[in-house]
């Protein structure tokens, strides 16, 4: 007797039509980025830009393969001091989504629920059992030490080795990432800029 492969087409069926939703208004929080991995439609890479001060943090969000039976689980590979982030970069869910609800509950609620997780009325609001990073939620009643260790993370994030990785894996967690980046010379600078209809460096809007 074979296993039907039924479950597993609806996870997939699923999966696709939420990515295509992600174009919807609203449904993708303003910067961030989004892409599923070469190997895997179950398995999306996220960049966000500016949601922690100025860092620039990258992320995976993987599917069970009963989804939307149950949420997808979320990792940073940039690492980033935050109570809701464990020391190896799970990032917990539990505040936002006591009970997941398949039927009410999509893909793009976890975005939403990731952007709003930096934001700081949700940072005080936090309770400590929602929490799986016990030394960041208690420095976070000190916001001048928060802050410092915050920005840490920050300047962490903007370094070449973790920005640039396109000649080797990220080296926060050694995973690779499927978003690259390419550092430009000037001259390629201008080129891009120009391409996407941006006014150059030093040029102004006519």
């Amino acid at each position: 007797m074979t296993t039907s492969p039924l479950p597993n087409l609806v996870a997939r069926t699923t999966v696709s039509a939420e990515y295509a939703a992600l174009m919807g208004n609203g449904h993708c929080p303003t910067g961030m980025y989004v892409l599923p991995t070469a190997d895997s439609m179950f398995v999306w890479d996220v960049v966000l830009f500016r949601f922690y001060a100025d860092a620039t943090l990258k992320l995976r969000l993987t599917f069970p393969e009963n989804y939307p039976g149950s949420a997808p689980s979320v990792r940073f590979l940039t690492e980033v001091f935050h109570p809701l982030i464990s020391q190896d970069g799970r990032f917990a869910l539990d505040w936002r989504f006591r009970t997941w609800r398949p039927k009410e509950q999509r893909v793009f609620d976890v975005l939403h629920c990731i952007k709003s997780a930096f934001k700081l009325d949700t940072l005080e609001k936090l309770r400590e059992e929602d929490c799986i990073n016990k030394e960041a939620f208690r420095y976070r009643q000190s916001k001048q030490s928060f802050a410092s260790l915050a920005t840490q993370s920050v300047h962490l994030s903007q370094s070449e080795s973790a920005l640039f990785d396109r000649d080797h894996t990220i080296r926060t967690r050694g995973i690779p990432h499927s978003i690259q980046f390419q550092k430009l010379n000037p001259e390629q600078l201008r080129q891009a800029r120009e391409k996407i209809g941006l006014p150059g460096p030093t040029s102004t809007p006519s």
